[in-house]
């Protein structure tokens, strides 16, 4: 699901449930409907990350979502972020 999709379902008032996920040291959201769990993701097809719990909350309420649940079971806040190395190049 992207920010576009997730827009349309607040304004049809589809949405049950907002959870914001601690991973690591990352947050995500899963947008919880009446027929499935979806994670949002960005326009290049990969998962919406926030490195602070408040930047992530700040983009929640810009969003004009009031609500969420929070899950820090998997929360590391001082995990160093893993950087991938997109090219080639180095990979070996």
């Amino acid at each position: 699901m992207n920010e576009r999709e997730l827009k349309l379902l607040l304004e049809a008032g589809a949405i049950k449930a907002v959870l914001l996920i601690a991973q690591g040291a990352a947050f995500h959201l899963e947008i919880k409907t009446a027929g499935a769990l979806k994670v949002l993701m960005t326009g290049r097809g990969e998962v919406r990350l926030w490195r602070s719990l408040d930047s992530c909350v700040k983009w929640l309420r810009k969003a004009g979502i009031g609500q969420a649940t929070i899950q820090i079971d998997q929360w590391q806040p001082d995990q160093k972020p893993l950087e991938l190395n997109r090219s080639r190049k180095n990979a070996y």
